[in-house]
């Protein structure tokens, strides 16, 4: 069974949770060596040929994924995840720290995060979602992670893991 987990990170919070969801999703089939992680400008939708998971996860800038990520998505043929379990994540601001700030929290309230569109561009390319789309946290623009954070996507890759 093979796996990639795909992310895009500007300040470095979003690979760290790639990391960390990766080595769980290895750690957790009994095989590491079938888990790739793979910076969004790096992939190709040649790499995802005998998949059985993709993860695709994102820093949120203006309430979207990064352009990396967008391009990726986007390079995928039509049904070109048929078969293949996906999931998408993202890093973000807390709740708390969005609300701090009005006109931000109004504006995630229309638009929300960068994993909605990433999950959904994932099934429109075919892919089964195993799990709903999930957040993890940074303190400030540049992070770092909240405490417990890379602990929360280590969990959650072994969650999706258990799911295949």
């Amino acid at each position: 069974m093979k796996a990639m987990v795909v992310y895009d990170s500007v300040y470095g919070n979003t690979r760290q949770i790639g990391d960390a969801i990766g080595a769980a999703i290895g750690a957790a089939l009994g095989s590491p060596e079938d888990v790739q992680v793979v910076k969004a400008g790096e992939a190709r939708p040649e790499q995802l040929a005998g998949l059985s998971l993709l993860v695709v996860g994102s820093a949120t800038q203006k309430f979207n994924p990064l352009g990396a990520t967008t391009r990726f998505l986007k390079s995928i043929p039509k049904n070109g995840l048929a078969g293949i379990k996906v999931a998408a994540f993202d890093t973000r601001f807390t709740v708390s720290e969005v609300e701090r700030v009005r006109i931000l929290a109004f504006f995630v309230r229309i638009f929300g995060y960068a994993a909605e569109p990433i999950a959904k561009r994932l099934q429109k390319a075919g892919g089964e979602l195993s799990v709903p789309a999930q957040g993890f946290y940074v303190s400030g623009t540049k992070g770092p992670l909240l405490e417990g954070e890379l602990e929360r996507a280590a969990d959650w890759g072994r969650h999706i893991a258990a799911m295949l």
